[in-house]
């Protein structure tokens, strides 16, 4: 084709049009995360100190921390990590090694897509009901519960996807040397896809470690220190929609700052997540 030809210019008129419409929606999304991200850090860093990691949350007018928060957070979220990594595992190992394509096996992706996409408040009400009003109070377990169901779905599609990865001739070849399927999994399939589960496992911590809506329906808050997971538990998300939206400066404060110490905490989990890819990648 001629480089004069009409054809080849409205071609590239049309190249340069998308070209330029690709930067401009990449500049706006780039203007507004920075935009953000040095707010956060401009508010947050006033109020960042020792006090923050060795206090309570105070009362308004007083000085404190986040402690109890930050506290809270680790316990359920670890709980949540906990029982969420072999349910997930186990499921995508179901999908995988023994649903294939079955009928079962689409079905349980379709749900599991769901409730990959579905509001996270839905299973804060869906926990609530289950299983705070039989109990008849909020608490830790609630709140674990509740985040636990959020981290499968994320655990199970990442799983999922690694798994059906493996390549087939190292389990033909396990097989063919007298090896159970059962063993066949713990010996081959897993260690191989274990990069890209821990992936999976990264992704979900720092997924449900930022949720607020469901927690308000399930742990709730405590403003004193407390381990006590059958009791009402105080969380950082919490803290920080609660004290954003209360009147008083300080506590403001205390919000931005809280922001800030969990925006570097699922910043620093991705940063991990992209090293990984990257030192899979280089070794294959």
């Amino acid at each position: 084709m001629s480089t004069h030809s009409p054809l080849h210019w409205r071609r590239q008129i049309k190249n340069v049009m998308a070209h330029c419409f690709s930067l401009i929606s990449a500049s706006i999304g780039i203007f507004f995360l920075t935009w953000i991200l040095f707010t956060l850090f401009d508010k947050g860093l006033q109020g960042l100190n020792l006090d923050v990691f060795r206090q309570m949350t105070p009362p308004p007018g007083a000085t404190g921390g986040l402690l109890n928060a930050i506290v809270g957070s680790i316990l359920m979220t670890s709980v949540a990590i906990i029982f969420g990594i072999p349910v997930g595992v186990t499921i995508a190992l179901y999908l995988s090694e023994f649903g294939r394509n079955n009928l079962f096996s689409q079905f349980t992706r379709f749900i599991n897509d769901v409730l990959l996409s579905a509001p996270s408040v839905i299973l804060g009400l869906f926990v609530y009901e289950m299983y705070v009003t039989q109990v008849g109070h909020f608490s830790g377990w609630a709140g674990a519960i509740v985040l636990g169901l959020i981290s499968i779905p994320i655990i199970t599609r990442t799983s999922d996807s690694v798994l059906a990865l493996v390549p087939s001739h190292m389990k033909e070849a396990a097989a063919a040397l007298g090896a159970p399927h059962w063993k066949i999994i713990l010996r081959v399939v897993l260690p191989v896809a274990k990069t890209g589960i821990l992936t999976g496992v990264i992704l979900a911590t720092a997924r449900i470690s930022g949720e607020t809506a469901p927690l308000l329906f399930t742990a709730l808050n405590n403003q004193f220190w407390s381990l006590n997971m059958n009791k009402p538990l105080a969380s950082l998300p919490i803290v920080i929609f609660q004290y954003a939206m209360s009147p008083y400066n300080d506590w403001h404060q205390l919000a931005w700052t809280g922001a800030l110490i969990l925006t570097l905490f699922v910043l620093s989990l991705n940063i991990c997540v992209r090293l990984m890819f990257r030192q899979k990648i280089v070794l294959h």
